[in-house]
């Protein structure tokens, strides 16, 4: 009993329900941008897919920034400030970034040139 006291203390707080925006334009608005920002946590996931308190948060913070006027990129901009290019799933061409751009490639060619590269026999040689 003591141990699964131990594991429920370091569940993750259940996170309050979202809110959506009254304005039904501005909350379609969030939900597109919800759909290209990626979950810190699951990090294969969008926000608007992902059950983790931090994607709540995101999305409040969406919806917030939206409620105040700020814009898409603002919006992105500050999102990238706060967790890195990473944040995003389309994230800018830039020094900083080519490694989530170029990486899947240079990993796909090294696959292939492990694949393709000549065998050396095993048998000894006379």
């Amino acid at each position: 009993m003591a141990l699964l006291s131990v594991g429920l203390m370091a569940a993750e707080p259940v996170t309050p329900p979202d809110r959506p925006l009254a304005d039904p334009a501005a909350e379609a608005r969030a939900q597109a941008l919800f759909d290209d920002i990626r979950c810190v946590v699951c990090q294969h996931g969008s926000i608007a897919d992902s059950p983790a308190g931090v994607a709540s948060d995101m999305r409040r913070l969406v919806r917030e920034e939206i409620a105040a006027g700020s814009t898409d990129a603002e919006i992105r901009q500050d999102l990238v400030r706060r967790y890195g290019d990473f944040v995003l799933f389309k994230p800018p061409l830039r020094p900083a970034t080519l490694l989530l751009w170029l990486g899947p490639l240079v990993a796909l060619l090294t696959a292939l040139a492990v694949l393709l590269r000549p065998r050396r026999s095993l048998k000894p040689r006379p």
